[in-house]
C-alpha cells in the first residue's frame, strides 16, 4: 500500500508491528524527535529486548546529551552510552562532504559490535520519509551496516512521528530539531573540539538569552547567527545585536553575522558543489 493510502493510525500499527519481529533490537538513540519515538515504540513492543544506545560524541553537545539520557529515565527505556572517537579519524576531521558517513560508519561499527557479542538480533535508526529529500551520507553508512530504519518502513513523515509522539504523551514532541556539532562547521575547516565548544557555547548562550531555534555557523573568524523567521524580530535591534557581539567576541570570533534568511536546517549543504552533493562514499 503507498504512503497516501494509509492512515496515521495504520502507519504506527504498521511500526509496531515491524519492532516486534526483529527480536533483540538495538536502537541508535540522539535524543531528537524521530530517535526517542523510535527508542519509546521500540520499548513498547519489545520491552526488555530493547536497547537504546546513545554516542557520547565531542559533537553532541552536553545539554543534548542530558536530556536525552533523562527523557530515556523518565520512560524507563533501557539506555547505555558509549563513547566514540570520530576526532580520532582524520577523515572525518577533515571535513568535506562525506563528514556524517564516517561519524554514523564509527557509531554504527560499535553498535555492531555490541550486537555480536551481546546476541542482539538487529540495529535500528530514526530515519523518516522526509529525509529521503536531502543531502544524508549518514544514510549510505546505515545501508553499508545493514541498519534497519522502522520508521521509514513503516512510511512515516517527520510531520507524523511528532503527531505519534504528542498522542503518546511524550514530551519531546515538538522538540527543535538538532543536528550534531559538527554540522555548524563550513565545509573543508578542520573540526576540532575547540571549534566545537565555540559553538556549543554561542548556542547555550542563544538559549539563555530566550532564543529556541537557533544555528551557530562557524566560518573561521566570522560567526554567522541563524535563528528562526517567527524570533528574528527579537534579533533585529541594536540592543540585542550588542549582546551577540559581546557573547561571541569573547568566544573568540572577530566579526558576527546575523542570517537574515533566519535558521534553516542544513543551510551549509547548500554551499556544496552539486558534484559533492552526488559523490558516493566507497
Amino acid at each position: 500500500m503507498s504512503a497516501a493510502g494509509m492512515g496515521i493510525e495504520s502507519k504506527s500499527a504498521l511500526l509496531l508491528a515491524h519492532l516486534a519481529s526483529l527480536g533483540h533490537l538495538l536502537v541508535a538513540y540522539s535524543g531528537g524527535v524521530d530517535s526517542a519515538y523510535l527508542a519509546w515504540a521500540a520499548h513498547e513492543a519489545l520491552g526488555g529486548n530493547m536497547l537504546a544506545i546513545i554516542a557520547d560524541s565531542p559533537s553532541l553537545a552536553r545539554t543534548q546529551l542530558a536530556d536525552a539520557v533523562a527523557f530515556a529515565r523518565e520512560l524507563g527505556i533501557p539506555l547505555e552510552v558509549i563513547a566514540t572517537s570520530e576526532l580520532d579519524r582524520p577523515e572525518y576531521v577533515r571535513n568535506d562532504a562525506q563528514r556524517c558517513y564516517f561519524c554514523k560508519d564509527e557509531l554504527f561499527t560499535l553498535m555492531e559490535e555490541h550486537r555480536s557479542t551481546r546476541g542482539f538480533d538487529a540495529i535500528a535508526y530514526g530515519v523518516n520519509v522526509d529525509d529521503q529529500g536531502d543531502f544524508r551520507p549518514r544514510q549510505k553508512a546505515a545501508s553499508a551496516h545493514h541498519v534497519v530504519a522502522p520508521l521509514l518502513d513503516a512510511l512515516l513523515t517527520k510531520e507524523e512521528v511528532r503527531a505519534l509522539a504528542r498522542g503518546a504523551g511524550l514530551r519531546i514532541w515538538d522538540k527543535p530539531a538538532s543536528a550534531c556539532l559538527s554540522s555548524r562547521i563550513e565545509y573543508g575547516r578542520p573540526v576540532t573540539r575547540e571549534a566545537l565548544d565555540m559553538v556549543e557555547k554561542g548556542e547555550d548562550a542563544l538559549r539563555a538569552l530566550g532564543f529556541r531555534q537557533v544555528r551557530v555557523r562557524h566560518h573561521g573568524e566570522i560567526v554567522r547567527l541563524e535563528i528562526a523567521r517567527e524570533e528574528l524580530d527579537r534579533a533585529l535591534n541594536p540592543a540585542m545585536a550588542a549582546e551577540f557581539a559581546r557573547i561571541f567576541k569573547t568566544l573568540g570570533f572577530k566579526f558576527v553575522t546575523l542570517d537574515l534568511e533566519g535558521f534553516r536546517s542544513g543551510s551549509m549543504n547548500a554551499l556544496l558543489p552539486a558534484a559533492d552533493l552526488l559523490r558516493r562514499t566507497g
